[in-house]
């Protein structure tokens, strides 16, 4: 028998009871156990190996290479307590996803006899083949040679029977060739710029990172439905689909009751993530249908982004448990929205100092003005690389739309700390207004205390507080792009405050004269990026390109940003990327891009030809038999016409609808072949974007009409009815 649609349907809605959840374990009981810790280190390694192992990791100390020996015999032992059988170096090539390379800990021994090694140089350094990931063009095909090398900074886990050691991944030659390199390069750079702003308020020896929280949105289908629709399978979104009647239109999903299936999915979820020390705090149902999010508290950029992609592998194979896949495509379903990776990002330093946050005293109002106005700068003059650090394929259906920021860089301050720097530019004044106090006039709910400032869901970077929130960035991306440029763009600005403010010293001021002169320079040539309104207003798009900023929306012409000469010497100046690795990572931005609209297209054009066709003509042979069979009944002509128009004119829009959908499909795959006749990366992907884009959605208006004609029982796939509503 045929496994159909509606079998997979009955599937879906038919599930096993849900069943008594058992009181659950202390969280404080089992937390990191599966993660290489202080808490184990305690356990496995002596206290002088401990001791440069932290060093390492809070002041970026090189560990010498009879530590890491040290190390990595501890490591194993753990390891293996925990199950280990095997290691590998986890890394994070251009490709978007993590990889990985198990070798075994059994090491042949004399005659027929094994031994468990794991030695210093297996825990520092691996030689993974390069030659089949990304590199844009910085080493031929056959030069397969690649390193990995140990980041001390990110602790070692065990997942399965594995020891998963996180590196990073660098050419023969030196070039980053992962997300991870350049962003440690990043943090090196915003640390020492940041450190050297901080000397003028007496702050010395204390180190800063830049500091990440992410709210990972997602979707969750039932496995039985997703296993038929071939578009979800293979491009990870729906080409195809007639709106459901009901989605998110009553704003009922939004917080509301977490299906009991999904609540047992994030508790298992959440139970894995735990032990490995990911800090999940928050779960909610978000605004459509099957969507959802979860939500980590605050960590180091470079561990929280590690964690995020340990997170978002775990969810797939937990989902799979309960019957679901999950989806982190930005745009699976259209009509409703699409979810996104919102990238909370401050800098702080080790001692626990916000410099993102208002103080309570002058100096410390002085300190966070220095530090936004700079952040506002650099987003200003690098809006457009900012953008393109979020730009996909997948994610440019997002941008712009109701749910998303629109795809045009601004930065929302909210009203109390905008007046704070209009305060600043006319008098000098550094006050900033705290939380005030709003009584409800109801006696049994305590006084509220209302932040300094608002939220602004428009708004792709928006202040919220003590952070900015990076809102543009998409659901299934690595966050270390986003991160690197933030960290590099600040980096290379407070580089150029500092030498102003140095300037301005030597010129006879004080430096706190010097530092309320430069900052109130740096608002005021930056102010134009400062937006608090509607950020989906046509007239928001006008006047955005009447300031000057970036309003390009086309994700392959966005990708030139990495290649100006003003982001390549920005890059260049704090260290973080040369030209090379510029030019490569533009290479594979577009080389990836055209791959996953071919891919789409591909897809498109067989579900057209073999899928929805083959249906909607065999409902239009049932049709026309029913009316031949009308005509022999109606012999009178005009009576025949009155009662058969109806379906004759069903029977004229299906072919309608069908001759013009596998037209459409035949040029797209056509144009296809074509854009792959060009040399150029870029114009391949700027050709897919201009040309083929445009077909997907004119072939998804017929095959989406088709649906809302053909027979109920005859259509081949799970329609948005059955796919947005987990029972």
């Amino acid at each position: 028998m045929t496994y159909t649609r509606f079998d997979a349907v009955e599937e879906a809605f038919t599930h096993p009871p849900i069943k008594a959840v058992p009181p659950a374990p202390a969280t404080s009981d089992y937390y990191g156990c599966n993660v290489f810790n202080r808490k184990n280190m305690r356990k496995y390694l002596s206290a002088d190996t401990r001791q440069k192992v932290y060093e390492s990791i809070e002041q970026g100390i090189t560990l010498q290479r009879d530590v890491a020996e040290q190390v990595a015999a501890g490591m194993k032992r753990w390891a293996m307590d925990m199950g280990a059988t095997h290691y590998t170096h986890w890394f994070q090539p251009l490709t978007g996803g993590t990889a990985e390379k198990h070798d075994s800990f059994a090491e042949p021994y004399g005659k027929g006899e094994s031994l468990e090694e794991f030695t210093g140089k297996l825990l520092c350094q691996q030689e993974p083949d390069a030659s089949s990931f990304p590199s844009g063009g910085l080493r031929n095909t056959f030069e397969a040679r690649g390193y990995t090398a140990w980041d001390p900074s990110s602790p070692a886990f065990v997942l399965g029977d594995t020891l998963c050691i996180p590196t990073v991944f660098i050419s023969y030659t030196g070039e980053a060739l992962d997300y991870k390199t350049p962003l440690l390069r990043s943090e090196t750079a915003v640390a020492k710029a940041t450190e050297d702003v901080l000397r003028y308020f007496g702050i010395e020896n204390d180190a800063v990172f830049s500091y990440l929280g992410w709210e990972q949105e997602y979707f969750l289908v039932d496995a039985s439905l997703y296993a038929l629709r071939p578009d979800i399978i293979m491009a990870e979104r729906t080409l195809v689909g007639h709106n459901s009647a009901r989605n998110q239109q009553l704003e009922d999903h939004y917080f509301g009751c977490i299906p009991s299936r999904v609540l047992e999915f994030m508790r298992d979820l959440e139970f894995s993530a735990y032990k490995l020390g990911i800090p999940i705090k928050t779960r909610h149902n978000e605004v459509a249908p099957n969507q959802f999010e979860i939500a980590p508290v605050y960590e180091q950029a470079n561990l929280a982004i590690d964690h995020n992609l340990e997170l978002m592998a775990l969810m797939k194979t937990t989902a799979e448990k309960h019957g679901f896949k999950v989806i982190l495509h930005e745009k699976p379903f259209a009509g409703i929205n699409g979810s996104g990776k919102h990238c909370n990002w401050s800098l702080g330093t080790a001692s626990g100092i916000g410099l993102m946050s208002p103080g309570k005293t002058d100096v410390e109002n002085l300190r966070f003005l220095v530090f936004m106005a700079n952040v506002l700068k650099a987003v200003y003059d690098n809006n457009a690389l900012l953008k393109a650090s979020v730009m996909s394929a997948s994610n440019a259906h997002r941008l712009g739309a109701n749910e998303a920021p629109p795809a045009i860089i601004s930065c929302f301050l909210g009203t109390q700390v905008t007046k704070a720097f209009e305060e600043l530019l006319s008098k000098d004044s550094v006050r900033i207004e705290g939380k005030s106090k709003y009584n409800l006039g109801i006696p049994q709910v305590p006084e509220l205390l209302i932040d300094n400032t608002d939220r602004n869901r428009t708004s792709p970077f928006a202040f919220t507080g003590n952070r900015f929130e990076f809102r543009a960035v998409g659901s299934s991306a690595n966050c270390s792009s986003a991160v690197t440029v933030l960290n590099t763009i600040v980096a290379h600005q407070l580089k150029q405050f500092k030498a102003a403010v140095d300037k301005r010293i030597e010129s006879g001021a004080s430096v706190t004269q010097a530092l309320l002169e430069e900052t109130k320079e740096t608002y005021r040539r930056c102010q134009k990026i400062c937006f608090d309104g509607n950020g989906y207003s046509e007239e928001w798009k006008a006047e955005a390109a009447k300031r000057g900023l970036d309003c390009e929306t086309s994700a392959p012409v966005c990708y030139d940003a990495y290649l100006t000469k003003e982001s390549v010497g920005v890059y260049r100046d704090v260290g973080v990327m040369s030209e090379t690795e510029l030019r490569a990572r533009a290479e594979i931005c577009w080389e990836i891009y055209s791959k996953k609209v071919e891919i789409e297209a591909r897809v498109l054009a067989d579900l057209t030809a073999n899928h929805i066709l083959p249906v909607a003509t065999r409902y239009e042979s049932v049709l026309l038999d029913n009316v031949s069979k009308m005509k022999d009944i109606f012999t009178e002509k005009d009576e025949f016409e009155q009662v058969a128009a109806a379906e004759i004119q069903i029977i004229k829009d299906i072919a309608t609808h069908c001759s013009a959908a596998r037209s459409l499909a035949v040029e797209m795959e056509d144009e296809c072949d074509a854009i792959l006749g060009k040399d150029s990366e870029r114009e391949k992907a700027v050709a897919f974007h201009d040309k083929i884009t445009g077909y997907l959605d004119r072939i998804r208006e017929h095959v989406d009409a088709l649906e809302m004609i053909v027979d109920d029982e005859m259509w081949p796939l799970p329609k948005y009815r059955e796919l947005l509503f987990i029972r």
